[in-house]
């Protein structure tokens, strides 16, 4: 089974935000398959995130490799979501957002697949935008672990 948890606390009024999905006991073949692409997917949105561009841009990208493999149909929410005073803010990275990323945004990363009665994984960090890319705030090892 996967154990998905979503965390986060808060720092002298500001939010933090991060998800980790752990195996527990046996895993099979294709739960691993799909936690590999969820991971292929965050790469592949974070291979373009930068100011300055859009958020329905950055979306695609983590959204086009789940959809390439298959599994289009689970991943039911955005790719991520402003962090700061609030838990929830502007930009939105959806694929209907007209939000644009600038530099100092600070944003998560949160591609997911879940198929209801077999398992859910999402992978979850957050990023502050910098005028050639991100910067990483969330230390935590995303490879799979198994409990």
């Amino acid at each position: 089974d996967f154990i998905t948890m979503d965390f986060g606390a808060v720092y002298k009024g500001y939010h933090s935000d991060m998800t980790r999905t752990v195996a527990v006991g046996n895993v099979t073949d294709e739960q691993k398959e799909i936690y590999s692409i969820v991971l292929k997917a965050q790469e592949n949105a974070l291979s373009v995130l930068k100011s300055g561009l859009s958020c329905a841009e950055a979306d695609k990208a983590a959204r086009g490799i789940i959809e390439d493999a298959g599994y289009g149909e689970y991943f039911t929410h955005s790719l991520g979501h402003g962090v700061g005073i609030e838990i929830h803010e502007s930009p939105r990275l959806s694929k209907t957002s007209t939000d644009i990323l600038k530099v100092g945004d600070i944003v998560t990363v949160e591609p997911g697949i879940y198929i209801e009665g077999f398992c859910g994984v999402r992978i979850e960090n957050m990023y502050v935008i910098t005028r050639d890319g991100y910067e990483n705030l969330t230390v935590s090892d995303k490879k799979l672990i198994k409990l």
